[in-house]
């Protein structure tokens, strides 16, 4: 067996660690660009690292126009303003939609690349200036992938990969996610739940660290997201979920995801539903169309999490966690109607970077009845 294994040159988990933020980039920056968004603004989370940041003498601009599932135009506006800064680093402070901005932004600095010149894998050419992220959420693993995710111009969830996409350095600080509310620890938990599982079946990929990785993530993830919806304060469960999420994020940006994913970007492109939600959703139909082939898998899994060498045990076991969490398990429940239902099935099997490497082909007329077993 050959494989390959690639990941942030350094991470840094520590409780507290983003009120430091200054003394641990400033020999990296002088003129940052610090990507956030409105809501992380609210709950009160970017005081401390900006004071940080503008004690350690750094000139800052702060970018906070980024919203989820962040639109093509978005982007545009905020390399154009990190340009107009003169900026020389950038820091991603949030969810997975403002640290997808700040990868972006740091490798279209260049004016020599342009957004829809880099959609897909492989296409971001040369260096970039240095990138530091923050995640404030136990879900994405941003933090530590290769992978941006942006809705195009025609309303499409694209995705960009490139090595260049890794941060120089990771900085996950759990005490950021203190403040989450249940729907938010909920959604993106079940993100990173996934991001697990679909590792570890990974059809092209999976290697044996992505795979150990997964194991350990999944075990941490579905050990404390209840907990962790309940009882927000308990810094132990939310410690266990930002390091499940994070090292879940280092299994799949190896292993990539698959058909559960490429189900839900229509429901986040289209519906606007929170991807940890459109996720949840599509999690019970793809994992038991999957089953007829990844039982073995599945069933190891399950054993990971005390259940047994029993792949349906496993299955109704993330269907159970799905359901205590509070997460909507219908599609109705979002806005979405029978009609929307070709469309979507024809987006998602579209999504070829994705749909390779689920462990069973998934045709249109497949996604079609996987959508309407959650209509």
């Amino acid at each position: 067996m050959g494989f390959s294994f690639k990941t942030p040159p350094s991470i840094l988990f520590e409780r507290g660690s983003a009120a430091r933020l200054g003394p641990l980039v400033a020999d990296r920056m002088k003129r940052p660009v610090f990507v956030t968004d409105q809501g992380v603004i609210s709950a009160g989370l970017v005081g401390g690292a900006l004071e940080s940041l503008r004690e350690s003498g750094l000139d800052v601009f702060v970018f906070d126009q980024v919203v989820a599932d962040p639109p093509a135009q978005t982007i545009r506006d905020a390399v154009a303003a990190a340009r107009e800064h003169g900026a020389d680093g950038v820091i991603g402070f949030g969810g997975g939609s403002s640290l997808d901005t700040a990868k972006l932004i740091a490798v279209l600095l260049d004016p020599a690349q342009s957004l829809e010149g880099v959609y897909g894998v492989g296409n971001v050419k040369g260096t970039r200036p240095p990138l530091v992220l923050l995640p404030t959420t136990a879900g994405t693993g941003s933090e530590v992938t290769a992978i941006s995710i942006v809705t195009s111009d025609d309303q499409r969830k694209i995705g960009v990969v490139a090595d260049q996409l890794f941060a120089d350095l990771a900085i996950v600080d759990p005490m950021l996610t203190l403040t989450a509310p249940r729907a938010v620890t909920a959604a993106t938990g079940i993100d990173a739940m996934v991001h697990a599982i679909e590792a570890y079946t990974s059809k092209l990929l999976r290697n044996p660290v992505s795979s150990a990785l997964a194991k350990e993530a999944l075990a941490l993830l579905a050990g404390n997201l209840i907990r962790a919806c309940e009882m927000p304060d308990d810094l132990e469960a939310r410690e266990a979920m930002c390091i499940g999420a994070t090292l879940a994020g280092q299994a799949f940006s190896n292993a990539p995801v698959a058909a559960v994913h490429a189900m839900a970007y229509p429901l986040g492109a289209l519906f606007h539903v929170p991807h940890g939600v459109s996720n949840a959703l599509m999690l019970s139909p793809v994992l038991r169309f999957n089953a007829t082939v990844a039982a073995d898998e599945y069933a190891e899994l399950g054993q990971v999490l005390g259940l047994g060498a029993d792949a349906n045990a496993f299955i109704d076991h993330m269907v159970d966690l799905c359901r205590q969490s509070g997460t909507p398990l219908r599609l109705t429940d979002v806005g979405v109607n029978h009609n929307d239902l070709p469309r979507m099935a024809e987006d998602a099997v579209q999504n070829e970077r994705l749909m390779k490497n689920n462990p069973r082909p998934v045709a249109y007329e497949d996604a079609l009845r996987l959508y309407e077993e959650v209509l």
